[in-house]
């Protein structure tokens, strides 16, 4: 699916101006703790969440994350909406529940990120 597909499913709106509906879709996860977004994979996916701090946005950059989409009616400050079109990471807006948002995307092709590989412990 790509960026305009995923926003209509969602019945939300993308609030970054270079709208880059050309990206593909494929693969999310869906975390509120910017320590498991760390913690969970290395591909370039989508993030679902509905943490609305700056911070999302910058770990967003770190980890290559293709899109953000911000769940339950949670809207992101100007400032980082602005910083992440400089990024050229397109936001998205839903009134949807996270579980909503992963159900649509899921039954709609979009698929989980793989996980991170874990180090074994020591011992």
């Amino acid at each position: 699916m790509n960026l305009h597909e995923v926003s209509r499913l969602l019945e939300g709106s993308i609030l970054t101006e270079s709208r880059r509906e050309d990206i593909e879709i494929d693969r999310a996860y869906a975390v509120d703790l910017l320590s498991d977004v760390l913690a969970l994979t290395d591909e370039r996916t989508t993030l679902i969440t509905g943490n609305i701090s700056p911070q999302v946005v910058r770990v967003a950059d770190i980890l290559n994350v293709i899109a953000i989409i911000f769940v339950r009616g949670k809207r992101p400050s100007d400032s980082a909406i602005s910083y992440a079109e400089t990024l050229g990471i397109p936001i998205i807006w839903t009134k949807k529940t996270m579980f909503e948002t992963c159900g649509l995307m899921y039954a709609n092709g979009v698929r989980p990120c793989k996980n991170r590989p874990m180090a074994a412990p020591e011992g």
